[in-house]
């Protein structure tokens, strides 16, 4: 990739891969401060599963925040990952339509399948320097 290239706005799959990579980091994070007030204010009846879902949830929320940024600088080795965590929402969001949550999971599966395709799309793969 040339320096022409770099300079060049991104086309709009990569641009809104990024922004939905970065609302899912937000949601997550969310989740995550939720956690926390609940590991600091309710009753734990197992306190170190509580506090590793709540760091799974810190975890989740930082690695979906670095890889839109590293996307947003067109770093091609950050594609793959963010794909993986795309995917992981397909049997998420499965497994909450089994229990009764599917107003939740049906769109968690098509936010996963959407980025993805976001992200393997023809004018992101150029951009990344991949095609």
């Amino acid at each position: 990739m040339t320096t022409s290239d770099q300079a060049a706005p991104p086309p709009p799959p990569l641009r809104w891969a990024v922004r939905l990579l970065i609302g899912e980091a937000v949601a997550l994070g969310l989740v995550a401060a939720y956690l926390v007030w609940q590991d600091l204010t309710a009753t734990a009846n197992d306190l170190a599963t509580a506090l590793l879902l709540t760091a799974f949830a810190v975890a989740g929320a930082l690695a979906l925040w670095a890889l839109a940024v590293a996307l947003r600088r067109r770093r091609a080795g950050a594609r793959a990952p963010a794909i993986v965590l795309q995917l992981m929402l397909l049997p998420v969001g499965y497994y909450m339509i089994q229990g009764g949550l599917g107003w939740l999971g049906l769109p968690l599966i098509v936010l996963g399948l959407l980025v993805t395709a976001l992200l393997v799309s023809p004018p992101t793969t150029r951009a990344l320097g991949l095609g």
